[in-house]
């Protein structure tokens, strides 16, 4: 067993009735399972296939504390929102550390049967839909999944019935905001029944940026037929904050499923992405960007599997590294024998700013029917030395046209969002990142009205 594993076990087994009382019945039916899991499992290394770069062992492994008891933790909401980025009209809501916290008459504006709110509040007055959903789409016997099932006591249920199309983007903030070393098990549990749609703004942020600070989040997302989830997740939290995010997606036939993962700054960051094209005609786009620099690490890991004829997936991920920053992608595409006539693309591109930033990828193609298009490809280098010197030669100076090369390299994954006003923000926030003038929180302003 690890040792980053037995801290949490003694922490849930000293404590589990307050874990459980501060929760939901319906979260805490999985539990006891989950710790049997735990018990017998260890997190990955980088001895283990998939986590080369990567040690999930070693995010785990420092005494982070854990607000089991549910302790109200102070945070300045307006700090998170300082920028002067002109603002998106969203349903907006929080998760303070691993607590749900909507803002005023955030549920008169949802549309009717539309939930968008605490996963421990639901699962207290509509046990029977988390019942249905939870836990059903991440696999139970994952060991960080049953450790965020062991653990987490609140989350985020977003639930949108047969045929509705939430009309405005909704929009969740995580903050990170406490006095002292803090993990959070957060939980994300998103249902589209058949034909309905919905946007989704998700920006990551932490306070307090002179603590350590760990979120392990766990998302399940299902897709009932002709349903369509796009999502954008930006990423800006502090050289002291670890995440490890793991998103399951099951999307049932003629769905639609696009997300978009922007890495801004953090300090150790794993995305783990894995969907499921269960039925006919189904579509998905993921597409990243990662900006690193100083001793910033991030890595990507994709699983998309195809088990359902004439389906599409594309898959877009770009890194620009600086200075001492680290970067992997790990995609992965499997095709099921039945699977004919599917269309899987894979692209990976990433520029090296400085000779002391490093990059590894790895693209897989496990293929099991020929009647298909599929192809991968993964390239690695510096700016274009020509392009930058005929720049220069224009009177550009240096620093400036570097900046206009890095801009350019990242559009067409900018370019993957359809979120009204959100691309038009992307482009401003990697100007400011590049040219180093991103401040703290600059990533989500939003309008309520």
């Amino acid at each position: 067993m690890s040792n980053s594993l037995t801290q949490y076990i003694s922490l849930f087994e000293e404590n589990r009735d307050l874990i459980c009382g501060n929760s939901a019945p319906a979260l805490n039916a999985p539990r006891s399972e989950a710790l049997d899991i735990v018990r017998s499992s260890r997190l990955p290394d980088k001895n283990t296939e998939g986590f080369e770069k990567t040690s999930i062992e070693e995010m785990f492994a420092p005494d982070y504390g854990v607000n089991i008891s549910r302790v109200n933790i102070p945070v300045d909401v307006a700090a998170s929102f300082r920028c002067d980025v002109p603002s998106l009209s969203t349903l907006l809501a929080f998760v303070i550390n691993d607590s749900f916290h909507p803002t005023s008459k955030l549920e008169s504006k949802l549309p009717e049967g539309v939930i968008f709110g605490s996963l421990k509040r639901i699962a207290e007055e509509k046990p029977s839909l988390i019942e249905k959903y939870y836990n059903t789409v991440a696999p139970a016997e994952n060991p960080s999944v049953a450790l965020n099932t062991l653990l987490a006591q609140d989350g985020v249920m977003i639930y949108v019935p047969k045929g509705v199309r939430v009309e405005r983007p909704l929009q969740l903030v995580n903050v990170f905001s406490s006095p002292v070393p803090l993990a959070a098990f957060r939980r994300i549990l998103i249902v589209l029944e058949e034909g309905a749609e919905l946007q989704l703004l998700v920006c990551d942020h932490t306070q307090n940026r002179d603590k350590s600070y760990l979120a392990a989040q766990v998302s399940e997302v299902i897709l009932g037929e002709g349903s369509r989830l796009e999502v954008c997740s930006i990423e800006e939290s502090s050289e002291k904050t670890s995440r490890y995010s793991r998103l399951f997606v099951r999307q049932e036939s003629g769905s639609h499923f696009s997300f978009n993962s922007t890495t801004l700054t953090c300090g150790t960051t794993r995305n783990d992405f894995s969907v499921s094209l269960l039925g006919e005609h189904c579509e998905t786009m993921l597409a990243g960007m990662v900006i690193g620099s100083g001793k910033m690490h991030v890595d990507n890991d994709s699983d998309i599997r195809h088990m359902a004829p004439r389906c599409h997936s594309n898959q877009l991920f770009k890194y620009v590294l600086d200075e001492e920053s680290k970067g992997a992608f790990e995609g992965s595409i499997f095709v099921a024998p039945g699977a004919r006539f599917t269309e899987a693309y894979q692209s990976n591109r990433n520029i090296l700013a400085s000779t002391t930033a490093k990059m590894h990828c790895k693209p897989q193609l496990e293929i099991y029917n020929d009647d298909v298009k599929c192809s991968h490809g993964a390239t690695t280098g510096q700016l274009d030395t020509d392009a930058l010197f005929y720049m220069r030669s224009r009177g550009i100076p240096e620093s400036e046209a570097r900046t206009m090369l890095m801009q350019a390299f990242m559009v067409d994954v900018i370019d993957t969002v359809h979120i009204s006003g959100l691309r038009e923000r992307l482009l401003h926030l990697v100007d400011r990142r590049f040219s180093g003038t991103l401040g703290d929180c600059a990533g989500c302003r939003s309008k309520e009205c």
